[in-house]
């Protein structure tokens, strides 16, 4: 073989062998160059609302809603959802009232349940492994330090504070208790017995102006016309009966049970309570219950918050693809915001891993910063 001839047969294996890395290389997967997007609600904003009238006389916590004052109270819309319209309806009934007096904030709440099942008896598990019921208040709105408390059909509670959205950072203090809290639960048909059918199960709740107030930052009892942004929860699992017990329901298709619904008063849009800019609108009046009626007013400043969380929503997602924040709507793809058709221009101010965004309207000046906290000033 010549000299010639080897040196072909070496160019059309190096050829050959080029070809097969090239075909090799365009058979990988593209890298996804997809932008990131930071979770937000997706529907429009009209969080539920609700008036909290005086009682007139003590109430006695058992579960069972037999006062004059509950009978008078009205009760919350049904739950819904947590996602809104973007789900159906929920398969059992569940609606909420509020009444307060100088101790107490109470809070009753009725569940439709055919079958009523319970499993965990210690106080601060995580009890929405069970059905449970579930409380969550911001009293001051600004999204952070907020209670929380859970409590299933054996009347199992489970209470924390959250220094802030989970989104956040965190944390969840899970050792602060509602000192002098006060629960009770009344089952209409048999606990854990799978060979009738219940009504269901109600709740009632006495939550001490003591405790709330640790982290209000307002007076507490709340005055004439305060508002508190609250919402309530409901977790319901699929269940059948094996062994003469209830089991949650597996899914084949993953080994796992089939996931949770939650239900509830004001929908969030996206499967996380952990969002109290969507909780309802909680509106206190001295007036006693059963004495007439008062209008729920929506405050102007609210509106001027949402804005600024739309520019934190963008702030969050621009910074999970760019590692830092922008310093104006053109940076972060806002085209402009509105409050009530009116266009507005925060001022956007950042720092290392930080930003603080300031909007005056109505008279007020309304901050916001990196962590989703709301404040005035």
């Amino acid at each position: 073989m010549s000299i010639i001839s080897g040196l072909k047969k070496s160019r059309l294996w190096l050829l050959l062998f080029a070809s097969l890395i090239i075909a090799a290389v365009m058979k990988l997967p593209e890298h996804d160059h997809s932008e990131k997007r930071f979770p937000k609600p997706e529907i429009e904003f009209q969080p539920k609302s609700y008036i909290c009238y005086r009682t007139s006389a003590p109430i006695r916590i058992d579960g069972e809603l037999t006062e004059f004052d509950w009978e008078k109270s009205e009760w919350t819309d049904d739950f819904v959802d947590i996602e809104g319209g973007f789900k159906p309806l929920p398969r059992h009934r569940t609606r909420a009232k509020m009444l307060w007096d100088d101790q107490y904030l109470y809070i009753a709440a009725e569940l439709e349940e055919p079958h009523v099942w319970a499993t965990l008896t210690q106080r601060d598990t995580v009890i929405f492994y069970d059905n449970d019921f579930e409380v969550f208040i911001d009293p001051n709105g600004d999204s952070h330090q907020y209670y929380e408390l859970e409590i299933n059909a054996l009347g199992t509670e489970w209470d924390l504070l959250l220094v802030k959205p989970y989104r956040d950072g965190g944390p969840a203090i899970n050792g602060w208790d509602i000192h002098g809290l006060k629960t009770g639960v009344h089952v209409n048909g048999t606990i854990n017995q799978p060979t009738d059918n219940d009504v269901g199960w109600t709740v009632e709740i006495a939550l001490p102006w003591t405790a709330l107030r640790e982290c209000a930052h307002k007076a507490t009892p709340p005055g004439h016309g305060d508002i508190w942004r609250i919402n309530f929860s409901r977790v319901q699992w699929q269940t059948e009966v094996q062994s003469g017990r209830y089991r949650k329901i597996i899914d084949p298709a993953t080994g796992r049970n089939l996931p949770e619904d939650n239900w509830v008063w004001s929908p969030q849009s996206l499967i996380d309570m952990h969002y109290p800019e969507m909780w309802g609108f909680v509106q206190f009046s001295t007036q006693t219950i059963g004495n007439g009626k008062e209008l729920f007013l929506f405050p102007q400043s609210e509106a001027v918050k949402w804005a600024l969380r739309q520019l934190y929503y963008q702030q969050q997602t621009h910074f999970l693809n760019h590692n830092s924040f922008g310093n104006n709507l053109a940076e972060l793809e806002l085209n402009e915001l509105q409050v009530n058709n009116e266009t507005v221009s925060p001022k956007i101010k950042t720092g290392w891993r930080q930003f603080e965004a300031r909007l005056s309207l109505y008279g007020e000046t309304w901050f916001i910063n990196q962590d989703g906290k709301t404040w005035q000033e």
